[in-house]
């Protein structure tokens, strides 16, 4: 593990994004609330949750952290529901890995949720799109995670 007590406690935020991709009958099912079982998006906002806090256990060389908020938001398309996770804290090191988790996470608890009416369900293009605090400064992604080229930029 990286040496972090030297380093003074600040604000830092970081925020993913990923898509489950589906078939338009599968995205009508969930906008519904008309799964089999339950309420996709709620269970996956607190699946979400959950793995947010837990992420030291999953990662091996991630630090705990003290996590005081985590924002979790779907946004159904027609052939898609994009997952975003936002997660706070005031600490010595970033929260990237537990944003990153709480999103990925939430996409497999769709999916879970999702599998018995769509085999065709894909989850793709989980990315960290924002930071803030840290020593390297702020980060926010400019494009599109499957575009080309350059993808970020310092805010």
């Amino acid at each position: 593990m990286v040496d972090v007590t030297p380093k003074d406690p600040t604000f830092r935020r970081a925020v993913a994004r990923g898509r489950v991709y589906m078939e338009p009958e599968t995205t009508a099912l969930v906008a519904r609330g008309a799964m089999i079982k339950g309420d996709v998006l709620a269970v996956a906002r607190v699946a979400a949750i959950q793995a947010a806090k837990r992420t030291a256990d999953l990662l091996p060389l991630c630090h705990s952290v003290s996590i005081g908020a985590i924002v979790v938001n779907f946004d159904i398309k027609d052939d898609y529901i994009e997952v975003e996770a936002s997660v706070d804290t005031v600490d010595r090191t970033g929260v990237e890995m537990e944003a990153l988790t709480a999103c990925s996470i939430a996409a497999l608890t769709i999916y879970d949720m999702c599998k018995s009416a769509d085999k065709t369900m894909v989850i793709g293009e989980t990315a960290l799109w924002e930071k803030t605090g840290g020593r390297s400064g702020p980060y926010r992604r400019t494009t599109d995670a499957t575009t080309s080229g350059d993808r970020s930029s310092s805010m």
